[in-house]
């Protein structure tokens, strides 16, 4: 059997403070898609050749460099792609834009002809049609990768025919930019509490698969917004280990998910 090589991915957890609580944002997959079709799940995607290669993106990145992002993930070199592809896919997936003007105001999708013209980039993005980069040329933005706080790192066991190895990431929400599904690949969306979603998923109303579980109860721990970045921001680098592992076996001979606390 040809082993899967897990392909680089980010996702990144959009917070926000409600009435009631921290919410975070979540999509669900069409029945149609070849990874985790019908699940619910957080903004995310694979890592693009772009995303890697392409020296704009990093000079257009504000308040994080490769160095500094590769040191925090715990790797040689290459960090700054997982925050980029994290940035990406926020935009394709959620419509939002992190990102800030020369004023460090992020954009604001208020009045009809902004609202227009992103959803326009976005679609344009999405189609491979536009670089994320040209983007921000033409609207005077720089990637707020600064916004970004590295949460945690999972990788699809083997013996799955498509796997990947994703970097979790949290950011705040910002304001005046309403998060919605792309019609596509996604077909639904909504913000609800971490304890919310979690309490559906044990009814069996909500589906998501183990990470995605795992970082809910993270978040739950936490009531603002402010708290859950501060913590992430003072936890130390990965020391290499993913936090999903193997598959392994039973006593009875059955298949489980072994996580690394196990």
């Amino acid at each position: 059997m040809n082993r899967v090589v897990p392909q680089p991915a980010a996702t990144v957890m959009l917070v926000r403070d409600a009435a009631s609580g921290l919410e975070v944002f979540m999509l669900r997959r069409s029945l149609g898609a070849v990874f985790v079709a019908g699940a619910h799940v957080f903004p995310g995607g694979k890592v693009d050749e772009a995303d890697r290669t392409d020296p704009d993106l990093g000079r257009v990145c504000v308040g994080l460099d490769d160095r500094e992002a590769s040191r925090r993930l715990g790797i040689e070199q290459g960090g700054l792609a997982y925050w980029i592809a994290a940035i990406r896919e926020c935009f394709e997936e959620a419509g939002v834009l992190l990102a800030r003007n020369s004023h460090g105001e992020h954009p604001r999708f208020v009045d009809p002809e902004v609202v227009d013209r992103f959803e326009d980039h976005r679609r344009a993005v999405h189609r491979g049609g536009r670089r994320l980069v040209e983007v921000c040329g033409k609207e005077g933005l720089g990637l707020t990768a600064d916004d970004l706080q590295y949460a945690s790192h999972w990788i699809t066991p083997e013996g799955s025919p498509r796997r990947f190895d994703t970097r979790f990431f949290v950011a705040r929400a910002p304001e005046d930019q309403k998060p919605l599904h792309d019609g596509s690949e996604t077909v639904a969306s909504r913000w609800l509490s971490p304890e919310r979603a979690l309490a559906e998923h044990a009814r069996g109303r909500f589906e998501m698969i183990t990470p995605t579980i795992h970082s809910l109860r993270m978040l739950a721990h936490f009531d603002r917004v402010d708290d859950v970045m501060a913590a992430a921001a003072s936890a130390t680098a990965s020391d290499g280990a993913p936090d999903m592992v193997r598959v392994g076996t039973d006593s009875d001979g059955g298949w489980r998910i072994r996580l690394r606390a196990d």
